[in-house]
């Protein structure tokens, strides 16, 4: 769609136009541009599609971290985020607190060398 514009302005096709010559030989790249276009445009449906059936149907998040597996500070405090997140700022020991804090466990297997993370001031809740 986008790319054969610039093919067009590169040709010599004066922009705002409303009508253009068919002599002027801007009218085959005119419709491959206007059928990428709808093409663009009804590539949009599958996805309006799964967000409607997704809003109505998906069940709603009840825990603050739905997969477990969340690494940085957001995944840390309760769903939804209060005003103030943290009461100090927390202690940072790794590139992924939040999943050093639910997953102590695998400290030792990654390497980090802590038995204990912790978040000092915890999440307010």
């Amino acid at each position: 769609t986008f790319l054969v514009q610039h093919w067009l302005g590169v040709d010599g096709m004066p922009r705002r136009y409303a009508d253009y010559l068919p002599q002027d030989g801007f009218t085959w790249m005119n419709q491959v541009s206007t059928g990428g276009a709808m093409l663009l445009g009804l590539s949009m449906v599958p996805f309006f599609w799964n967000v409607w059936i997704t809003a109505r149907n998906a069940p709603k998040v009840t825990v603050d971290d739905p997969w477990g597996y969340g690494g940085s500070l957001e995944w840390a405090t309760s769903c939804p985020p209060p005003r103030h997140n943290f009461t100090s700022l927390p202690r940072i020991r790794s590139e992924r607190p939040a999943f050093d804090v639910n997953h102590p466990e695998l400290l030792e297997y990654a390497g980090h060398g802590h038995a204990e993370p912790q978040l000092t001031g915890g999440a307010a809740k």
